[in-house]
């Protein structure tokens, strides 16, 4: 197995610059406009699905880069980075930070498998957890990030999961990356307060319908 990347997860805030098949977005000129003002408004980092985007955004921006493989598959939530295979041309295109699903679901390849092809790879492995029982199987499996990314499936909308980021905190002094459900700034400093180092916001700024939505609902009160 190769070593893990080196490269250090900075502080502050990772924008997620993704579109929706067949959204108003579903372009790449959109995905690069939205790197493009990610770095403008000062994020520290981008996470962007599939090689072809990270090709087009390393073009334009020397950001660290989380990439990521989505699957849609029937009758399940989406799946990140299940397959080895889809890890070296991630790597390939630019991302030093390469996430994966470590919940319980099945998926293509273990996740020593995932891991260690993704170290091979020379970049980090960041874990997607939904509970600490998942943390402790990517720890073993060697992960060197854990995110709470698919912990909000069992909350509320627009409610993000500090509980997990503080439990995290107290069992890991490695890197935690906080996703998930984040519209305020409250929530982004509460979070820090837990223990992340940093934060991935992607619907309250890349996706305007959503955005939109978020306001409306207030309007109706």
């Amino acid at each position: 197995m190769g070593a893990p990347s080196p490269f250090t997860i900075p502080h502050g805030i990772i924008v997620s610059c993704q579109a929706e098949a067949g959204s108003p977005t579903d372009d790449l000129r959109m995905i690069i406009a939205f790197a493009q003002s990610a770095a403008l408004g000062g994020a520290v980092g981008l996470r962007l699905a599939g090689a072809e985007h990270i090709v087009a955004v390393r073009a334009v921006s020397e950001l660290p880069i989380i990439g990521i493989h989505k699957d849609y598959v029937p009758g399940e939530l989406v799946l990140i980075t299940g397959d080895a295979r889809h890890v070296p041309p991630l790597s390939a295109a630019g991302a030093q930070i390469i996430a994966f699903d470590a919940t319980e679901r099945q998926r293509p390849s273990t996740l020593d498998e995932i891991v260690a092809t993704i170290h091979a790879n020379g970049a980090a492995a960041l874990a997607d957890l939904r509970s600490l029982r998942d943390m402790d199987a990517a720890l073993a499996a060697g992960a060197d990030v854990l995110a709470t990314t698919p912990s909000v499936w069992d909350l509320p909308e627009y409610v993000p999961d500090l509980a997990l980021i503080e439990a995290i905190a107290r069992r890991w002094d490695g890197p935690i990356i906080a996703e998930g459900n984040f519209w305020t700034p409250d929530d982004v400093r509460r979070a820090f307060d837990a223990g992340a180092r940093a934060v991935v916001i992607g619907s309250a700024i890349t996706r305007p319908w959503k955005i939109t939505e978020y306001y409306v609902r207030a309007a109706k009160r």
